[in-house]
């Protein structure tokens, strides 16, 4: 499967929730319109991840929304899910691309231009390119200008998505630049309502693709 649409990238935080609570709110995304969707858990044991894996990719499933499994190939080859993504410091791309094969979407990090065209290059689908603010997420962020942002989107033919504390208030900065979408976590994980929310992104990220797509 390579058919994708990035332009509301939602990325998981189950820290904070509860299980039930927690696939509720991915349910609520993905009715409110997300068009992606990456299970991120750092922590987790293999067969927890599997576990979870499975449930979320039945939601997903169900909104026929690809499921993107953060780091873990193995995770990702053992439910089926449509893709992976691999940060700078997790498997390379090109092997990653060989273990898969092409149908599986390959999502990479990417801070620096180098690193933007070294996934491309191997084989990446699209790119996550950021922290454009910090970050309330455990994960470690480099901050990543808006410049830098806009050469990594001129150098490389494929979506380049914008992520890291982006929320309703502070897109305004990314107006101009050719992203294919937003990547978003706590603004919709955290809200008190994450149907609403995401609804209010989705129109945001769409604003800000539309003059890419004319």
């Amino acid at each position: 499967m390579k058919n994708f649409d990035s332009t509301l990238y939602f990325i998981t935080d189950s820290t904070i929730f509860s299980e039930e609570e927690f696939l509720f709110r991915i349910e609520e995304a993905l009715n409110g319109g997300a068009t992606l969707l990456q299970l991120r858990e750092k922590d987790k044991t293999t067969r927890e991840y599997i576990a979870l894996a499975n449930k979320v990719h039945t939601i997903t499933q169900k909104y026929n929304v690809p499921l993107i499994i953060d780091d873990r190939i193995d995770v990702a080859m053992a439910i089926g899910a449509e893709g992976v993504h691999l940060g700078q410091s997790d498997m390379p791309i090109n092997i990653a691309r060989k273990i898969l094969g092409s149908d599986v979407i390959i999502g990479a990090t990417a801070k620096t231009v180098p690193q933007a065209l070294e996934a491309y290059e191997q084989g990446a689908d699209y790119l996550g390119v950021g922290a454009i603010y910090p970050t309330t997420t455990k994960v470690k962020t480099v901050l990543t200008s808006v410049d830098t942002l806009k050469d990594i989107c001129k150098a490389v033919p494929i979506p380049v998505n914008a992520i890291g504390g982006l929320n309703k208030t502070n897109t305004e900065i990314l107006k101009g630049v050719n992203i294919a979408g937003l990547c978003v976590v706590s603004a919709i994980m955290k809200a008190d309502n994450p149907k609403s929310e995401t609804e209010i992104l989705l129109e945001i990220a769409k604003e800000l693709t539309r003059q890419q797509k004319i």
